[in-house]
């Protein structure tokens, strides 16, 4: 064999054994990206539950602004509605204990409310 066959059997050789080597970094890349793609679609479930706990609040929060609204003795008050894990607070002023009281209960009536923190204050007349 001459010397220039030598250096392409040699060159091939080489050619062979980094594909081959390739090959392997493949198959484990290929194995560390699937399950890396698992713990992802794991996490983005964890975090859709949490995203839907947040979505249920302020869905709650919108219903009972739009219930406080939709009342003609306190659409003109401005009540501030926070919810957190379905408790609702209710701050800011109420003209009358009456209106204090029908705050809380149209809050309660709104799907998804477990209960109301009335912190509404009675404007001394």
């Amino acid at each position: 064999m001459n010397t220039v066959h030598k250096g392409l059997l040699a060159v091939s050789s080489l050619a062979v054994l980094l594909s081959l080597g390739a090959c392997d970094r493949f198959d484990n890349a290929s194995t560390s990206t699937g399950q890396a793609a698992r713990e992802a679609a794991d996490d983005t479930r964890r975090m859709g539950a949490a995203g839907v706990d947040k979505i249920d609040d302020a869905t709650i929060t919108a219903k009972v602004n739009a219930a406080l609204a939709a009342d003609k003795d306190l659409s003109a008050i401005r009540i501030d509605v926070d919810t957190k894990d379905g408790v609702v607070t209710l701050t800011g002023p109420a003209p009358t204990p009456e209106a204090s009281a029908q705050a809380t209960q149209i809050a309660r009536n709104v799907k998804g409310v477990s209960s109301v923190n009335n912190q509404l204050t009675v404007k001394a007349g």
